[in-house]
């Protein structure tokens, strides 16, 4: 699997262009942030980031993050 070099999320704002937050959808009953690695995944989140603007009557942004940054590593 190759290095992830950046991250696709659909996201939907609040109250406003500053207050957003990452879409979810419930996937046979897990709730699955609509988050990917790559162009392709996100596409196949594509259909649950529709159906959710339309049922909350908002729209949905999908946006690209390329900045990465390693924060912590966990050791088991």
């Amino acid at each position: 699997m190759p290095r992830i070099t950046e991250m696709w999320a659909y996201v939907i704002e609040d109250s406003g262009p500053e207050d957003e937050g990452v879409v979810a959808a419930r996937v046979g009953g897990e709730w699955m942030p609509l988050v990917g690695a790559d162009r392709a995944r996100a596409e196949s989140m594509r259909p649950f980031a529709v159906e959710i603007g339309r049922r909350l009557g908002k729209p949905i942004r999908l946006v690209r993050f390329t900045d990465r940054e390693g924060v912590e590593v966990l050791v088991p």
